[in-house]
């Protein structure tokens, strides 16, 4: 699918698995129809999809079942970021081959690098592929906007940048002054603040996949100079999930996998290990924000 410009709600993805840890395809094709049903604007696999945990083999399972399901509904987004510049070329190579319309791509992080080295990084993947490349701003890999702006200007297909660098709000205002709208910009950390990134200069977000309508309709309110709708429906539908789902390590994980269960959309809850073991009080804690949200839980029936 080819579109000018991406901007909106993108949700992550959720990878589903069987409780072995094997990819669960008819899951994945559940979620997907879910997010789409619910009017979203982009669909990605990223950090939110465990990609981290995935064999080269997998990798290519996923593209070929998100392109595939999502059939030029929605730009499908792949993240295709990695340690070495020759492996991210890699990475992004197979995934333009294998229908993505455009890639997210984080700096390298196991060893820290400066300016310099990043922009040959990024250089490197824009010359070996054609489709548009949004740049991951993360605390591990904060991208300044200077660089940003660098980028921009000297690499064809960079054309967005996400920004998750706390503070994010601060984050996005210095990059929208910077970009001066050279990049479109996507705000990320769950979507936790995407109010405010909206009113300072962000096109869009990309949440978790387990609220696709709720972010959906928030988006629709600002554009339509609604803050206050926009506001309300915020407040309702994310305080609660965000509050049990920062509580630390990788729980947020496992509290929208469970919602999704929740919701009948996947099989299971299951996150590949290693992944962190919830107590029983934080799992109750974890099923009364989950029944507010979805009071009778749906049976899967894919």
């Amino acid at each position: 699918m080819n579109s000018s410009i991406i901007e909106g709600v993108v949700p992550i993805l959720v990878t589903p698995f069987f409780e072995d840890g094997s990819i669960d395809e008819a899951s994945l094709r559940s979620l997907i129809d879910f997010n789409i049903a619910a009017g979203i604007h982009g669909i990605g696999v990223a950090l939110g999809s465990e990609v981290f945990k995935f064999s080269e083999a997998e990798r290519a399972e996923i593209v070929r079942i998100v392109v595939s399901q999502t059939n030029g509904r929605v730009p499908v987004i792949i993240n295709t970021g990695a340690a070495g510049t020759h492996l991210a070329v890699q990475h992004a190579v197979a995934a333009e081959k294998g229908g993505a319309d455009a890639l997210m791509i984080m700096p390298p992080t196991f060893f820290p690098v400066g300016p310099d080295e990043i922009f040959d990084y990024y250089s490197a993947i824009d010359k070996a592929v054609s489709i548009p490349l949004i740049l991951q701003d993360i605390p591990q890999g904060p991208i300044p906007p200077g660089l940003a702006l660098r980028l921009a200007d000297a690499c064809r297909n960079v054309r967005y940048i996400k920004v998750e660098t706390l503070p994010v709000t601060q984050k996005v205002a210095a990059m929208s002054e910077a970009l001066a709208g050279r990049l479109t910009i996507f705000g990320g950390a769950g979507g936790a603040y995407f109010i405010e990134e909206l009113r300072r200069g962000a096109r869009g977000t990309m949440p978790f996949c387990s609220q696709p309508a709720e972010f959906v309709a928030v988006w629709d309110h600002f554009n339509r100079g609604d803050e206050k709708a926009a506001r309300k429906v915020f407040d309702e539908a994310f305080i609660g999930i965000n509050r049990v789902s920062g509580q630390g390590g990788d729980i947020f994980y496992h509290v929208h996998k469970q919602l999704l269960v929740r919701r009948g959309v996947i099989r299971t809850a299951h996150v590949r290990s290693p992944t962190i073991a919830i107590d029983p009080l934080t799992q109750r804690e974890i099923d009364e924000v989950l029944a507010e949200i979805v009071p009778e839980p749906v049976a899967f029936a894919g």
